[in-house]
């Protein structure tokens, strides 16, 4: 079979042939250049109105690069066009191969952009013997073209978190459809601020906000005002991934000050190496780990106290009721109070100052949790952290969009993976 009939099957265009097909004798590796050449008697059209249009005069020869056949690479050859239109003026005619000054055929674009779904774009750029900046702008186009005929119809349920992108506490804002038919990476925003979040209210609209049922978020302040303000309607549900992650935290904080306290005052450092035992469930410990726990549990310490009022309030999820899980939680947050140990009256503080948004989680039927965006969220910091940190904001959010925006592709009359 000739090359001129494999072009034809998976690449034909309409109002242009294909001419002669060479092979480049002085090129640095295997290359070969196909001819593109319009119709007869057929008109160009317009890049700008998309009219067709009179000719004026015919630019030098361009190279297009095309998916590379058998580890050689193809490049499609036509001289363009210019027109003279009676909107637009001069243009340079509209080629169905390439948009405006692109090297790479669309198609070879889409190529590229897939593959870079699977590797890092270094990866591809080597596999494919191209550039860094191909593969970039390969991703870019699928990312824009997928953002612009993205699908928001039907979204009930979205999880709004931040990751740190860069050093200096620089974050993004990611905010994801958490629905049980579709989880994806909607909007992407810098910084974890209220504007930011604001601005995605915006971009989402009055209308689809007003269809949000449930959102999952942090106990950021930030993130709480705006959600109230802009869908105070839908369920608000502060996950249990977060409230136990935070009370971790108090419980390390108690656990380091207590450490330190009685090497100075010249106890025995029975909390030295016990970190995991006190933040770890009963059920990860393993076999040397149990044992030691048993006997830290037989000293009335702060840390010690601590750790059982944390295993204590596991409970409060398997209420099923938030009448009933209200009541424990007031009980709990009680005797937290009466401990007399400041990291956990402050997180008991905190529970009661959140204790509608805490009692959502039953509302919802733990039908959505931030355990979904967690979950994103690794695949994120993946995502950025292949490329080694980006450089740019433009470069992150184009990379989180591709690998996490379930972005629609067009269809194409024939599948080059």
């Amino acid at each position: 079979m000739h090359i001129k009939t494999i072009l034809n099957r998976v690449q034909n265009f309409k109002s242009f042939v294909y001419g002669s097909v060479r092979w480049v004798e002085d090129a640095s590796e295997p290359t070969i250049e196909a001819e593109l050449r319009p119709r007869a008697n057929g008109q160009a059209i317009c890049s700008g109105c998309g009219r067709r249009s009179p000719g004026y005069d015919t630019l030098p020869v361009r190279r297009f690069e095309f998916i590379p056949m058998w580890g050689i690479k193809v490049f499609f050859v036509y001289a363009p066009r210019r027109v003279s239109c009676r909107r637009c003026g001069i243009r340079v005619e509209r080629m169905p191969w390439a948009a405006g000054k692109h090297q790479l055929t669309e198609t070879y674009a889409w190529f590229l952009a897939g593959w870079a779904r699977r590797l890092s774009w270094k990866e591809v750029a080597e596999a494919f013997r191209t550039t860094w900046d191909h593969v970039f702008s390969s991703v870019e186009m699928a990312v824009t073209w997928g953002r612009v005929h993205l699908d928001l119809s039907g979204i009930e349920a979205i999880g709004v978190d931040e990751i740190a992108w860069q050093r200096g506490h620089r974050y993004l804002t990611l905010v994801y459809q958490i629905d049980a038919d579709c989880r994806r990476l909607l909007w992407i925003g810098q910084e974890r601020k209220v504007k930011t979040l604001l601005l995605f209210f915006r971009w989402l609209g009055k209308d689809r906000s007003r269809e949000l049922r449930y959102i999952c978020s942090d106990m950021w302040k930030p993130y709480l005002k705006v959600i109230a303000k802009k869908a105070g309607h839908a369920i608000h549900v502060l996950d249990r991934f977060h409230i136990m992650a935070n009370l971790s935290k108090a419980i390390d904080q108690v656990r380091a000050e207590e450490a330190r306290q009685l090497k100075r005052e010249g106890y025995e450092p029975v909390l030295t190496n016990s970190r995991w035992l006190l933040l770890k469930r009963p059920e990860n410990l393993t076999a040397k780990q149990e044992p030691r726990l048993a006997e830290l549990l037989r000293y009335n310490l702060k840390a010690v106290r601590s750790y059982l009022l944390k295993e204590e309030f596991q409970l409060f999820w398997s209420y099923k009721s938030p009448y009933w899980a209200g009541q424990f939680l007031d009980r709990w947050c009680t005797r937290t109070m009466r401990s007399q140990i400041e990291p956990m009256k402050k997180m008991a503080r905190q529970m009661r100052r959140h204790r509608p948004l805490l009692l959502n989680w039953f509302r919802a039927k733990g039908q959505f949790s931030s355990g979904i965006v967690e979950g994103f969220n690794n695949k994120a910091k993946l995502t950025t952290r292949k490329s080694y940190g980006f450089r740019t904001y433009h470069a992150a959010e184009t990379a989180l969009y591709h690998a996490l925006g379930a972005l629609p592709v067009p269809k194409t009359a024939h599948e080059f993976f």
